[in-house]
Parts: structure tokens; sequence; C-alpha cells
């Protein structure tokens, strides 16, 4: 009986954790979810999305869809290898993305307080 007691007693110790921990989950991750961005990809965009967004004035008038660009700092993939991640002030990096069945190919400077999108190619 001595085991079933403490059994009991640990089984009800781990149940209040359990509802602490996702109280404390979802504070902190403000209702919408976990969002573990510890991926080199992940982090990168993550940091773009945070920062405001200006256009170059070469950019076509067609690419300077603010909602096609959010789409890219969400879902897009970052090309490392085309990318130069070592310039200064602002690092160059290429996200691919397809929008409206079309492989899209931005390429954006981000700098310490903004991010300029400097062109938008399609991928044949």
């Amino acid at each position: 009986m001595a085991f079933l007691k403490r059994l009991g007693w640990y089984l009800v110790g781990l149940s209040i954790g359990l509802i602490f921990l996702v109280f404390i989950l979802k504070k902190k991750t403000g209702e919408g979810g976990l969002d573990f961005c510890y991926l080199p990809n992940c982090r990168v965009l993550k940091d773009m999305r945070s920062k405001p967004m200006t256009f170059s004035e070469s950019l076509p008038e067609r690419y300077r869809d603010t909602m096609m660009i959010k789409a890219f700092l969400k879902d897009g993939d970052v090309d490392f290898g085309k990318s130069d991640t070592k310039s200064e002030p602002c690092k160059t990096y290429v996200i691919s993305n397809e929008h409206e069945g079309v492989e899209l190919e931005l390429t954006a400077k981000n700098c310490e307080e903004e991010v300029l999108v400097e062109s938008v190619t399609a991928l044949d």
C-alpha cells in the first residue's frame, strides 16, 4: 500500500506541474503556439521580419507588394551559397519562394535598422 500511496502523490505533483507549464508556455508564446527558431534559415527570416521594409528604386512596381514580400520572409528558403553574409554594413541574402505558381528569388539587404528589398527575379 505504501507504493501505491507514493505513486498517487507523484502523479498529483506531476499533473500540477504540467498544468503550470502549459500556462507559462501559453503566456510566453502569446497564445500563438510554440515557435522555436534555432536553425539559420529561420533565424535570418525572423530577424528580417522584425525590421521595417524599404524598396529599391530599381525594383519594378509589381514587386512592391508588401504581402508578397512578407510571404517570402515567412515561408522562404535562404540560399546561403548565393548570399553574402559577410558584407558590411548590410548583409545580402537571396531568398527563394513560390508565388502564384511561379518560383521567385528575392535579393534583400539586411541592415541594422531596416531591410532593403533590391530585386525579385523569376527562376526558370
